[in-house]
């Protein structure tokens, strides 16, 4: 089955392949560097991860562009406000959020750029822009004008064919439903922080930094370019306008866009109180695999409803999938093959690649995995499971972890609650009521990769701290 993505340009499933040498140019929009980045950033984060991871496994190269918006209107507000340098006051976010990377288990793109690197080339393709006649400055700003763009609205399948001659907006973001003359060099106002330029002092406007740095890193046409949905218009819009008013190539082949993150059923909100970073949910004991394992189980083009159920309905997902590997690993299996058993595993081997394949389908992907660790479950309490059944198995959570990456505890794990620890001690010493020896060894050993170690006493189970 052929790799397939959903491109927002056509609004078409499309077969997928990079347009040279099998590597694929990606450009991706990376955080904006004004407050630690929110669970519904990592969303988009989280999904671009297995976008890479899934690409690598589908046998491509990958070059893969990122931006660190290290200047515009929040972050030059914020930093006048506490009188900090630019560089000052975004060192920090840019910091927490490579760290929360980290902890996410999201790799690191092969290029990642802060804006403020590439302000040169950003005046030189603007100074461009002006000499093909797509910009006029006013008050010492240049905008760029729509108009002069034919194709503006192909991605947000936008008819902006009403388009007021003129009206323009110095904001980097504003009504989907608005489009004007944006600002690609922004004339600084007072006790602003501005570059020298041949087209005046300032700085540049949001949208011209992605265009310049892509193009810049990985030439003129990209294999896909991909954000979230509140990016279509006008950030994404804007791009494809500038920049193939630079090149006069299409910008980008594939767009794919994430969806949004809701919270226990509403919009994110710091007044509703269901505003989380990734630290405050570390904060309250969540293992970081949990988080990871939730943004991701839900297909990227479908809206996420991130709940404190969902975390723990996917740490216990986690657990079931490591206690099956326990098994297999621990477990004193008879000789032999299970031949319809071998069929099964490949059967779902095979559905796993189809549900990636399928648009990043994750769901299917994960109820593939997971019905087979039923049937496989059944199995070895049965004492069908056979010892040359295992490598097969492992070789299938191998293929599900290059993805999903959850298997692992992080010893760098979220600190437990002495009431989280409590209930891990009682399960376990159900578990081994039970005589499932295997479930109560796991439940030990995840507590010893979060730095608790537990003795077993004739007067009970006691642990401590490491």
């Amino acid at each position: 089955m052929a790799l397939r993505f959903y491109n927002t340009l056509s609004q078409q499933v499309e077969e997928f392949a990079p347009a040279r040498d099998n590597t694929v140019r990606m450009y991706s929009c990376g955080p904006t560097v004004y407050d630690y980045a929110h669970i519904g950033n990592f969303r988009t984060f989280a999904f671009l991860d297995i976008l890479r991871r899934w690409l690598r496994a589908s046998g491509f190269g990958l070059d893969h562009v990122m931006n660190i918006t290290d200047v515009d209107d929040k972050i030059i507000r914020n930093a006048v406000a506490q009188h900090k340098s630019l560089s000052d006051y975004t060192a920090v976010y840019t910091q927490a959020f490579l760290d929360d990377c980290r902890t996410l288990r999201l790799e690191p793109p092969e290029h990642l750029v802060p804006a403020t690197r590439h302000v040169d080339d950003m005046v030189a393709a603007i100074e461009k822009l002006s000499s093909g006649g797509h910009t006029y400055t006013s008050e010492g700003s240049v905008y760029f004008r729509i108009a002069s763009f034919p194709g503006y609205g192909k991605l947000s399948h936008n008819d902006f064919s009403g388009i007021r001659a003129g009206a323009r907006v110095d904001m980097d973001e504003y009504d989907k439903a608005d489009a004007r003359d944006f600002a690609l060099w922004k004339a600084p106002k007072e006790g602003e922080p501005a570059w020298p330029a041949s087209i005046g002092p300032g700085r540049p406007g949001w949208h011209i930094e992605c265009s310049v740095m892509a193009i810049r890193y990985l030439g003129a046409t990209l294999d896909i370019h991909a954000g979230g949905v509140d990016l279509i218009f006008p950030h994404h819009e804007n791009e494809i306008a500038q920049s193939e008013s630079l090149t006069g190539q299409p910008f980008a082949r594939f767009w794919l866009h994430a969806e949004f993150l809701m919270v226990e059923g509403q919009k994110m909100s710091k007044s509703l109180g269901n505003y989380y970073t990734l630290r405050d949910l570390l904060a309250k004991g969540t293992a970081p695999e949990a988080i990871r394992y939730l943004l991701v189980s839900v297909p990227y083009r479908k809206a996420l409803n991130f709940t404190m159920e969902g975390l723990k309905s996917a740490a216990t997902a986690i657990d079931r999938l490591r206690n099956f590997k326990l098994r297999l690993e621990t477990d004193k299996l008879p000789e032999g093959l299970n031949q319809p058993l071998a069929g099964r595993t490949a059967a779902a081997a095979h559905q796993f690649r189809g549900g990636m394949d399928d648009d990043l389908n994750t769901a299917e992907a994960l109820a593939a995995v997971f019905e087979y660790v039923r049937e496989a479950n059944i199995a070895l309490d049965a004492g069908e499971f056979r010892a040359a059944n295992a490598p097969a198995a492992l070789d299938l959570l191998a293929q599900f972890d290059a993805v999903f990456d959850v298997l692992k505890p992080s010893v760098q794990g979220a600190a437990l609650t002495d009431e989280q620890i409590e209930a891990r001690v009682a399960e376990r010493t159900a578990a081994k009521k039970a005589r499932d020896f295997a479930r109560a060894d796991q439940i030990r050993q995840t507590l010893l990769d979060q730095g608790v170690i537990l003795e077993d006493t004739k007067s009970g189970v006691r642990w401590k701290r490491k």
